[in-house]
């Protein structure tokens, strides 16, 4: 068995959400211990976590509120460190793929993007590789636009980069799963096994795990 690695994790956090946590009941996930979980022989230094702030939605208004308290509770969390992008919302002009006869041929939908949490992943990625803040890199994503930077600092800084595929359906894109040393799932029983409990402290109060979660 290998000598346990220093390592950091960088979380792409709605790829995290959307493809292995959403349609779950593990939403209230403590991303420490699933470091942990994922690698129990390491030593794990940094957690970090690029999001965005979501807006209220008419069709989902305690979306945003839900993701305040888990953002609090995940501030309790050593040596967890969270960066934001920013959500940019607006109309776009779109074509419908079967326009009807005699209708209009194109029809404006709201259009929400997040955007700056890739590049903020990259670069946190990159430079913490450059200042040798670990030996192991994990990336928790399916995006291939993180290929060239998990690359770089495999072939050009010599360093260890796990990618951990969050889609239980998918294999990655196999630029992206070139990129690594190695590929790891995450499975439901990871997340079974990282939940924080259902009530937790921190200088404030209370923080109790949302409703439906």
């Amino acid at each position: 068995m290998r000598a346990p690695l220093i390592t950091n994790l960088y979380i792409d956090g709605f790829n995290l959400y959307y493809r292995a946590v959403r349609s779950t009941p593990f939403k209230w996930l403590d991303l420490r211990k699933l470091a942990e979980t994922l690698f129990p022989h390491d030593t794990i230094q940094d957690v970090c976590y690029f999001t965005a702030l979501l807006d209220a939605r008419p069709g989902n208004p305690g979306q945003a509120q839900r993701q305040l308290i888990y953002l609090r509770a995940l501030e309790t969390l050593p040596g967890l460190q969270a960066y934001y992008g920013a959500f940019r919302s607006g109309t776009k002009r779109r074509p419908l793929a079967e326009p009807a006869p005699g209708l209009p041929a194109h029809v404006l939908v709201r259009d929400s993007e997040e955007k700056g949490s890739d590049v903020n992943l990259a670069t946190r990625l990159l430079v913490d590789g450059f200042n040798k803040k670990y030996e192991q890199a994990v990336v928790i994503s399916n995006d291939a636009d993180f290929s060239s930077a998990m690359r770089y600092v495999r072939d050009d800084l010599g360093l260890r980069v796990t990618l951990v595929n969050p889609d239980p359906r998918n294999t990655s894109p196999r630029e992206l799963a070139d990129s690594a040393t190695y590929v790891k799932r995450l499975w439901k029983s990871h997340l079974r096994r990282s939940q924080f409990p259902d009530t937790l402290r921190d200088v404030v109060g209370e923080i109790t795990k949302p409703e439906g979660w």
